[in-house]
């Protein structure tokens, strides 16, 4: 099977996942600017999200690029992502809403941690699928980035119990070190 349909389903529900997102952004009922500053962490909390689903996004287009077949273990794998990816719009309304809470904060980043796994599972899951000589094999080497982040992740789940800006630190160092594309892939296969 090609990855076209694969990748198509995946975009449209990434698609809905960011305009459910959106939705949850309500505008003050004051029109002061004081009213619209307390919306400030729901925006933040948005903002951060996005980003994440971007890189997804992003991330997932590369790996699509060089994935030459699917098989059902892959679409199983891809699934098993996006529904990780689907929980992101309840932890950013959580989050927003309750910023100054560890138990959101400690959610978020559960989210954000499984995200990761199964992104990591999807991948391990194209490499079976091929042979010894695929590029995706070749490219993704020591993974250094795929190594740190879960650490980071549980680093900052850990430390959403003691300070929460600590927490998100540890969160917004994963997503900028993912900000960029898989260079691994791009460089060298795109």
């Amino acid at each position: 099977m090609k990855t076209s349909r694969l990748e198509a389903f995946s975009d449209g529900v990434l698609a809905i996942i960011i305009t459910i997102m959106v939705l949850e952004l309500k505008a003050p009922a004051e029109t002061d600017l004081s009213s619209l500053l307390s919306r400030t962490p729901i925006f933040i909390s948005y903002l951060a999200s996005f980003v994440y689903l971007g890189i997804y996004w992003n991330n997932h287009h590369h790996l699509f690029q060089i994935t030459e077949k699917v098989n059902g273990k892959v679409l199983w794998a891809n699934l098993h992502l996006l529904f990780w990816l689907s929980l992101i719009p309840f932890t950013t309304s959580w989050i927003g809403e309750n910023h100054e809470a560890s138990l959101p904060v400690a959610t978020y980043g559960v989210v954000l941690l499984f995200c990761a796994v199964a992104y990591f599972i999807l991948q391990t899951t194209i490499i079976k699928t091929h042979d010894d000589e695929f590029v995706l094999k070749k490219a993704i080497g020591t993974d250094w980035k795929g190594k740190i982040s879960p650490l980071l992740y549980i680093l900052g789940i850990g430390l959403s119990y003691v300070n929460i800006w600590l927490a998100m630190i540890c969160y917004i160092v994963v997503g900028i070190m993912w900000m960029v594309p898989d260079s691994r892939i791009e460089k060298n296969y795109i």
